[in-house]
């Protein structure tokens, strides 16, 4: 961008219960977001359900003079082709197979190019351009929430392999106890876990939240196990990519002083010298870095072009 150029990004950040719509303003100077609007989502619900909750939530946005959108999901994602790919991972099966992209471009209002990115990797950007990880060259970011999502980033760059990174950058895809990750640290795994240990039927999150600051133990073992578990699994990459800090974002994220604690012991079993040395701590801008993020990635993708497009 030249000095004085700025667009606008139209942005949807999409959760499985969520969404949330934002005009980014970008300047060469940094990002300006917007006034945002959010909409119930039902993760379970049907595609053309998950697709008019959408459409509501951007129809919040005043009417844009931009055509482009980013869209900001969790995995598993086509997001090169706005296809979904989910299956059995308790969010959107019915947009498996669904063509997102051509959905959304057709319905978005003022809408020519619709980009998709993950939204880990929207959040962990975001965190680094505004939030708890500005200021650091190197960064590792997870969200907890209906599965768990990450991030690694260096010179604010989003790596995909190296030491210390997992397969693609995706921590969900690791396996913990023979099983995978997700099938203990999610929330259908904290709901399951609970209902198991106090032989009830399982509340959500917020509400075993509660209930373990309030002294029922059942609750506070169910927090104190899951999340521990997920320090043995990071402990290990963190120790070998030797981020400065770790963000945690997500909607468990909110419940961060039941969180910490066990995460922190976790990470430091696997190398107590080097991980003690990491800051720990929840994001600094929770609803606003996925949007932010997104629409740093959406132009960032379209900074070539447009160098070729003037040459």
């Amino acid at each position: 961008m030249r000095p004085g150029d700025r667009t606008v990004v139209s942005v949807l950040e999409v959760g499985g219960t969520h969404a949330t719509a934002a005009s980014v303003d970008i300047e060469t100077r940094g990002l300006r977001l917007g006034r945002s609007f959010r909409e119930e989502v039902d993760g379970d619900g049907s595609a053309e359900e998950i697709l008019s909750a959408l459409l509501r939530c951007a129809a919040h946005l005043p009417a844009p003079g931009v055509s482009r959108w980013a869209v900001a999901l969790p995995g598993p994602f086509d997001y090169e082709r706005g296809i979904g790919r989910y299956e059995g991972v308790g969010k959107f099966d019915a947009l498996r197979g669904f063509d997102l992209r051509a959905a959304l471009t057709a319905s978005l209002p003022g809408a020519i190019t619709v980009s998709f990115w993950n939204d880990a990797d929207a959040f962990v950007l975001g965190e680094w351009w505004a939030g708890a990880a500005r200021g650091h060259r190197s960064v590792a970011g997870i969200t907890l929430g209906t599965g768990v999502g990450s991030c690694f980033l260096r010179d604010g760059r989003i790596l995909r392999h190296g030491p210390g990174v997992p397969p693609e950058g995706r921590l969900h895809a690791l396996r913990y106890a023979d099983k995978p990750l997700e099938e203990t640290v999610s929330r259908r795994a904290l709901r399951r876990a609970y209902a198991r240990a106090a032989g009830t039927s399982p509340p959500d999150v917020r509400e075993i939240a509660r209930r373990a600051r309030h002294g029922d133990r059942a609750a506070a073992s169910v927090f104190a196990e899951t999340f521990s578990a997920l320090g043995r699994v990071l402990g290990p990459l963190l120790a070998a990519f030797e981020p400065t800090v770790l963000v945690v974002g997500g909607a468990i994220a909110g419940a961060w002083d039941l969180v910490a604690e066990p995460l922190r012991t976790g990470l430091t079993e696997a190398d107590p010298a080097r991980n003690r040395r990491i800051a720990i701590t929840p994001a600094h801008q929770p609803d606003q870095a996925p949007l932010l993020g997104a629409a740093h990635l959406a132009t960032a993708c379209d900074e070539p072009r447009r160098r070729s497009a003037s040459r």
